[in-house]
């Protein structure tokens, strides 16, 4: 089957524990405009860390459903899409069939994969477990960034078509896989490197790099401070 959009989603910030969030997103009808920072009508709170033209829209791979209701059985976010946070629930395409810098056409918009998730500690709270952030990171069941490249429309039902893919040795998956590894070495890191990173992606592989080993990621983990990702 073709890979194509199973559902676009948005939300508005709302209370989450004793913070606030935009990570309760709920489908919406019919072609929705996209613009260089996102789906018009989405919003991020913390925009230090989500959101912006290298996370302006957050793809969540509908295949990955069944391994969080095995996790957490009966679990009520797991029923529908949008448990995630994600804009775009993906049918048929997961973080091993796509590229850093791949572009693909989505209805008229045209999207660039930017990077791979880093799961911060509002996936805690959002399903009321303190370890989910972690579990989506180990099992690099994460989801991806677009940009937006060309404005446009976007719905339910609209295939992916493949325009451009100009590094296909670097799946998101294999990037994910490094940071989960917490890969330090200069033949892995170095040809990363050469790639169009995002800012901060290219501020930890560098980082990893110079100091020979990798950052503490788990306060952002596990939100006793928030840095490192979202």
């Amino acid at each position: 089957m073709t890979a194509h959009v199973l559902a676009v989603l948005t939300g508005d910030i709302k209370p989450l524990g004793s913070t606030v969030s935009g990570i309760d997103k709920h489908p919406v009808e019919g072609p929705q405009r996209v613009e260089r920072l996102g789906i018009v009508g989405d919003r991020q709170a913390d925009l230090r860390v989500h959101g912006g033209e290298d996370k302006a829209v957050h793809c969540y791979p509908w295949s990955h459903y069944p391994y969080w209701r095995e996790l957490l059985p009966d679990h009520s976010l797991l029923k529908s899409p949008g448990a995630f946070g994600e804009n775009l629930s993906i049918e048929g395409m997961d973080e091993e069939d796509l590229c850093i810098a791949d572009r693909w056409r989505i209805g008229s918009t045209l999207f660039e994969v930017s990077q791979g998730r880093q799961p911060c500690h509002k996936l805690n709270l959002r399903f009321g477990h303190d370890d989910i952030a972690f579990h989506v990171q180990e099992s690099l069941r994460a989801g991806w960034y677009f940009r937006v490249i060309e404005p446009g429309f976007v719905a339910a039902g609209d295939a992916f078509e493949l325009i451009e893919r100009p590094f296909p040795s670097h799946s998101v998956a294999d990037l994910l896989t490094l940071i989960r590894d917490r890969e330090s070495r200069s033949s892995r890191l170095a040809p990363v490197l050469q790639l169009p990173l995002t800012a901060s992606w290219r501020k930890l592989f560098e980082r990893r790099l110079g100091h020979r080993s990798a950052e503490d990621g788990s306060t952002r983990l596990t939100g006793n401070r928030d840095k490192d990702g979202g």
